[in-house]
This record gives C-alpha cells, structure tokens and sequence, in this order.
C-alpha cells in the first residue's frame, strides 16, 4: 500500500462528489503522505479520526477506538474504517 492512499474497492470514493443536498452525511477524508493521517495514539491504543458534514450545515467529529497496540494493523484498520463510512454515503 502506498502511504496516504486508501485502499478501498474500486467503486467506493473517500471524497463525496455529491453537491445536491442529502439527508445523509458527507465525509471530509483528506490523504497525505503522512500514513498515520486520520490516526494517533492513546496510551497504547491506536484510534481513527473523521470529520462528517451534515445536512443541516453542522459537522460532527467522529472518534473510534480501532482496539489495537500494532500501527501496521491499526493502519488497515483505519482504511476499512474510512472505506465503510464512504459506502454509507452512497
């Protein structure tokens, strides 16, 4: 895997193209070349950060607990994470 490149099926995008209003929410997913983007470390746990936009023009920060100490699994953790909130979006 490339660093900063989501790996997700093909049909699924991390970034919503969609500029009509929904009633669903719209994720803000940047990538970089930092592969620890989206992610940090508490205490040992590793952790995933996204930030949604909602249709009512507020966002709301998402936190989850990926529930691991290894980076490398905490990484691909994050991807499928990002992958399935994009797929919700659809």
């Amino acid at each position: 895997m490339l660093p900063g490149f989501l790996v997700c099926h093909p049909h699924i995008t991390p970034m919503s193209t969609a500029t009509t209003t929904t009633d669903r929410p719209i994720l803000s997913i940047r990538t970089t070349d930092n592969p620890f983007h989206h992610l940090w470390n508490n205490n040992g746990t590793w952790w995933c950060h996204y930030t949604e936009h909602l249709p009512d023009f507020t966002k709301r920060r998402v936190r989850r607990s990926l529930h691991t100490s290894d980076s490398g699994i905490a990484r691909v953790l994050r991807d499928s994470l990002l992958c399935e909130a994009a797929h919700y979006e659809e």
